[in-house]
């Protein structure tokens, strides 16, 4: 029986790590891919990344970088009651994307979650690894930001306030999830399988996709976004080695809760760091 499971988690294993590759000659089933990549990025991350690229360098040619600030997750209207429903919204069909990408993957008698390792079928063993991701990135991140706004090379990041209503720390949190679910699942799970049935190589998917991860946080300042390509390359390389996207989900999350939630605190108890700036926008 022991030797019988080991069968089937290697064989489970070896169908995540190497997908099915289109042949050459197949120019149909190519394009169509091809297509269908362009078109999943350019409604998601990708048109993130370029609308971010857009903003570090609108902001780079104003005043510098040091006096400009960007606010995590802004207000969407003044009254409280109607903002909460537009957050909520926005996390709504931010969310309708990763299931857009999940129902790409499904094929017939083979589940796209299980296959990607969006489960709970290893969930203690996938929030201890999550952890243990949040120590080695989540930590260091918080000092790239410090050493960029202390080089004058990171715009200050402004989080939401706490105290305007009850549900903000609620909504923050989903917000948290929402970037964990969709980063991951789409930059990971996603792409690692649409661009490995084009035939890339692991080293080039790892590196493009956080290439792509980078451009994606570059309104915050070069220094964020190269903390973000190594992480994307930390996450890339778990994903290749564990085959499961949940791990990932949940240190994302985490560190996105810390910097969402978290981060008002830390901005009263060093206010020379994370001050907004005196002047500029």
């Amino acid at each position: 029986m022991e030797h019988s499971d080991k069968q089937t988690r290697s064989a489970t294993r070896a169908d995540w790590s190497y997908p099915p590759t289109i042949a050459p000659s197949d120019r149909y089933r190519r394009t169509r891919l091809g297509w269908e990549i362009a078109l999943v990025l350019l409604v998601s991350v990708g048109q993130s990344a370029i609308y971010s690229m857009v903003s570090f360098i609108r902001a780079a040619t104003r005043a510098p970088i040091s006096q400009q600030q960007t606010q995590l997750n802004p207000s969407r209207s003044a009254e409280p009651l109607w903002d909460a429903i537009y957050q909520f919204l926005d996390i709504f069909f931010s969310l309708a994307l990763v299931a857009l990408a999940v129902y790409l993957l499904w094929e017939p008698a083979n589940n796209a979650l299980r296959r990607i390792g969006l489960d709970f079928r290893r969930f203690g063993s996938d929030v201890v690894r999550g952890v243990v991701l949040v120590v080695l990135i989540g930590a260091p991140g918080i000092g790239v930001y410090a050493i960029g706004r202390a080089i004058g090379q990171s715009i200050t990041v402004v989080p939401a306030p706490l105290d305007s209503s009850w549900w903000v720390i609620a909504l923050l949190i989903l917000a948290a999830l929402r970037a964990g679910l969709t980063e991951e699942v789409i930059f990971l799970g996603y792409l690692f399988d649409r661009l490995r049935r084009l035939g890339w190589s692991w080293s080039g998917i790892i590196v493009s996709t956080a290439l792509l991860r980078g451009s994606y946080h570059l309104y915050q300042g070069w220094p964020s976004a190269l903390g973000n390509v190594v992480m994307g390359l930390v996450f890339g390389w778990c994903y290749k080695r564990w085959g499961r996207v949940m791990p990932l989900v949940v240190a994302h999350t985490i560190i996105d809760i810390v910097a969402f939630v978290g981060y008002p605190l830390a901005a009263a108890w060093w206010p020379a760091i994370f001050a907004p700036p005196a002047s500029g926008s």
